[in-house]
Order: C-alpha cells, then structure tokens, then sequence
C-alpha cells in the first residue's frame, strides 16, 4: 500500500511539468480522432483505437495522472460528441482504467504478459463490474435483466481481453521507441533499442 502511494505521490507530480501536459493534451486529441474509428469484427464484437492514447499516458505518467487524463477525456469526449444523458459513472469508470493501467505500466518494462494482466483487469473490474452496474442503474434492469446483459458483456470482454493486449503491445513498439527518443531514459532499454533501429534505418 505504501508503494502505491508514492506511485500515485510521483505520479502526480508528473503533472507539473509543462511538457508533460503539452504531451497529454496532444494524447487527448489524438483519442477523440481515434473515437471516430473502429474495426467491425461482428455484430457482436468490434475493435476500439480510442483507449490506446489512455494507456500510453498511464505508462508515461502513472497512475494518478491516468486517472486524470482518463476522468477529462471522458467528460472531452462526452462534450464534443455526446450520446445520450451524462452519467458520471463512466467517467468513474475512466478514472479506475486509468489507475489500473498505471500501476501495472508506470516505470515498468510493458511486456506483453503485464498489458495482458492489465487489460484482463481492466475489462473484468471496469467493462464487466462497473460499466454493466452503470448500464443497470441507467435503464432500471430488473434481477433477470441485470444477469442477461452481465453475461453477455462478460463473455465480450474475456474474448477481446487478448486482442485489446495484442494491439496495444503492437502500437506501444514503435510508439515507445519514439518516446525513449523524446524522453530519454522513461522506458526500456528494448525501446532504446527498437529506436536505434528506427533512426538509423532512416539515415
């Protein structure tokens, strides 16, 4: 518990820097465009870009400020394209997303069994827990109601439990090389070394 507080105390001061806010204002953009686009599996199952700008600030900055930048971009996102009433339990949703990703990636190596274990967390606690809760309280579901759509949604986000990992691990690859490049030091060495590969093939 102690080493989550200090997390969360670092984390927190990351916000402080004005590249670092530039840099989630930038992140914040990009989501809002990635918003727009997705990937139709099925009637049943689709492939979402927006969150990855989420985690990356969540891996960059840690879980505190995560948490912030996901609560904001919730409401950002509500703001320029709403769907219905706000419920504030989404940006809750958002917030928690972004604590769990933090504590899993912050000052880490974003290995591909950690954003698994991270997504798993993600889409267990926050799409099957808390989301369905909202949707519930929302649309007033009854016991048998609740349950239905409980395990639809859980059944969903098991599946796309190992997709969400693969194309956030494949994106993070490159994306991260270009920030150890920026910002020296706040990644991997497997990054610094996908960065020389990237640089030097440019020359």
């Amino acid at each position: 518990m102690k080493k989550f507080v200090t997390m969360l105390s670092e984390s927190a001061k990351e916000l402080r820097s004005t590249r670092n806010l530039t840099l989630c204002a930038m992140f914040a953009a990009i989501a809002v465009v990635l918003g727009y686009f997705t990937i139709q599996i099925s009637s049943f199952l689709k492939i979402g870009f927006s969150g990855i700008p989420n985690q990356i600030v969540s891996c960059l900055f840690g879980p505190a400020a995560g948490a912030m930048f996901g609560g904001a971009l919730d409401i950002i996102k509500y703001i320029i394209k709403p769907t219905g009433a706000y419920f504030p339990g989404f940006t809750i949703s958002a917030i928690v997303a972004g604590l769990i990703y933090g504590s899993f990636y912050y000052k880490k190596n974003p290995g591909f069994m950690r954003v698994l274990v991270a997504s798993f967390l993600v889409n267990v606690i926050v799409n099957i827990g808390l989301n369905t809760l909202w949707l519930a309280i929302m649309y007033n579901y009854d016991g048998v109601k609740y349950l239905a759509v409980l395990q639809t949604r859980a059944i969903k986000n098991i599946v796309m439990t190992p997709v969400d990992a693969i194309v956030f691990w494949t994106v993070m690859r490159p994306v991260g090389a270009i920030i150890s490049e920026l910002m020296p030091g706040r990644l991997t060495k497997e990054h610094s070394k996908i960065t020389a590969a990237i640089f030097s093939s440019g020359k």
